[in-house]
């Protein structure tokens, strides 16, 4: 008997509502509705457009209905943002993006209130500015009287979660992403929240990934025609979703979740929270079943997305298939950016922007798109090299493979890099990862398939993964101490 469940995946540009058919034996994927999640600028604050998002889940289940209908909702999204619920039970405002320059300078200014080192101690996540701690810190600042304003904080799975069944949680991998939970304890660090003055009734309790939330709520069950369904708290953060969807059976291997960001990184049983870890700013994000995602977040497609977006805005519009054919024609290992400096974070002219950082660090300063492709691809492999080393010294491991999942195993240029950069083999798939791993924790919570194991054994039959070996690994070692020495500058 076939099982039927919902998985709402979404990025930072779009997002899907896809059914998966699970028959026993493999997972079938079918695609119901696609729509764009653009964020919205006003009066210089960048929000997500959470009503019109919430609008696209229910166009969303309507259309799963009337493809044969379902059993269970899951949904993952990005980390971090969040929206506040009042007294009332009502949405405060629209969540502030990430992006958005409210975050400027608050790690700064949280090492006032308590040493960086001691903060990761507790929480062993990377730092970077838009984490939730630093959102709340310029709340207070700038802000207090949201804050006070506020019963709830719900990170944005969780809020959508509300929305459907009107329960209040946060899922375990989401609340990680916060930097503010105690990896030893799995909880809310109340040393932290003392600190930086968080009251702790703001933050729901954290609930194990794969618990049932609760039923769609009867007002939506009405409006859409809806029967019984239930919303499970798959592995909110979508990163956690795809590695749950790495197709191995091996204990031990390293992966890339290669979208918007790139996070590469392995599983472990338990967190590292060493010195090596601390200058290397590695995450140790919570997943499913309590395991931990050792990891970086690394500037990723967002690069490429961005830049193409620029050319369009200059008139000038290119598919990703041209921009990489132009990116192949450039001539190679030229010059280098890197991908995570501070002026490559927020939305604009990133074109412009590698050639002032080309410029500054002493290269040769790219002209042309393809130019500019080029460096942007390499820079990336360059990047995820420096990581796997980095990531290898942490865990003490080697790891004959790198399992790329995602949306960039699409680019077989950047997985070919990889390879070579990396001088390793590269599994590229599936594409549908951060999906599959929605899918299969709902079909683990319904009791169609046993757990973790069975599950990337399932997902490693169904999938055709594409082989890249290093073919130029000799050039890419010798090019790679020019690109230590940009980082470095």
């Amino acid at each position: 008997m076939e099982k039927r469940v919902l998985a709402f995946d979404f990025g930072a540009s779009s997002g899907r509502a896809i059914l998966g058919i699970f028959d026993g034996e493999t997972i079938r994927l079918e695609e119901v509705h696609r729509f764009a999640n653009e964020p919205v600028s006003v009066n210089g604050t960048v929000y997500w457009d959470i009503l019109r998002l919430f609008h696209e889940i229910k166009t969303g289940l309507a259309a799963a209905k009337a493809a044969g209908g379902f059993e269970s909702v899951g949904i993952d999204t990005w980390g971090v943002d969040f929206g506040l619920i009042g007294k009332d039970g009502a949405l405060l405002e629209n969540p502030v993006h990430y992006r958005d320059k409210r975050n400027n300078g608050m790690i700064e200014e949280a090492a006032k209130l308590m040493p960086l080192d001691k903060l990761y101690d507790i929480t062993g996540i990377q730092f970077m500015e838009f984490n939730t701690l630093f959102q709340l810190l310029s709340l207070k600042k700038n802000r207090p009287h949201v804050l006070e304003a506020a019963d709830k904080l719900l990170f944005t799975p969780d809020l959508f979660n509300y929305m459907l069944t009107g329960k209040i949680s946060a899922e375990y991998s989401i609340a990680t992403t916060s930097q503010m939970v105690d990896l030893e304890t799995q909880t809310w660090s109340k040393e932290i929240l003392d600190t930086f003055g968080i009251d702790e009734k703001l933050l729901p309790q954290i609930a194990e990934t794969g618990r049932v939330i609760g039923e769609i709520s009867e007002d939506i069950k009405q409006e859409l025609g809806l029967g019984e369904v239930k919303v499970i708290s798959v592995a909110a953060h979508d990163t956690q979703s795809a590695i749950t969807a790495t197709p191995t059976s091996e204990k031990d291997f390293a992966f890339i979740s290669c979208g918007t960001w790139s996070l590469f990184g392995t599983e472990t049983e338990t967190p590292i929270i060493n010195d090596k870890a601390k200058r290397l700013n590695v995450t140790n994000e919570g997943g499913y079943g309590y395991s931990t995602a050792f990891l970086k977040n690394i500037c990723g497609l967002w690069l490429i997305q961005e830049s193409r977006r620029q050319w369009k805005r200059e008139g000038k519009e290119y598919s990703y298939a041209e921009l990489e054919q132009m990116a192949l024609a450039a001539e190679p290992l030229r010059s280098f950016i890197d991908p995570d400096a501070p002026e490559f974070v927020a939305m604009g002219n990133i074109p412009e922007r590698v050639r002032e950082f080309c410029r500054k660090t002493g290269q040769y300063v790219p002209q042309s798109v393809g130019e500019i492709m080029r460096c942007i691809y390499e820079s990336l492999a360059m990047k995820y090299r420096y990581v796997f080393e980095g990531i290898m010294d942490c865990t003490g491991k080697s790891y004959p493979q790198i399992h790329i999942m995602g949306g960039g195993t699409k680019d077989g240029l950047l997985c070919r890099m990889t390879a070579d950069s990396c001088n390793c083999k590269v599994f590229a798939g599936p594409i549908e990862a951060t999906v599959l791993g929605n899918v299969v924790v709902q079909l683990i919570s319904g009791g169609a398939i046993s757990g973790i194991s069975q599950a990337r054994e399932i997902i490693a039959r169904g999938e055709n993964l594409k082989e890249f070996t290093p073919g130029s690994a000799d050039e890419w070692s010798a090019a790679y101490e020019r690109f230590v020495s940009v980082v470095g500058k």
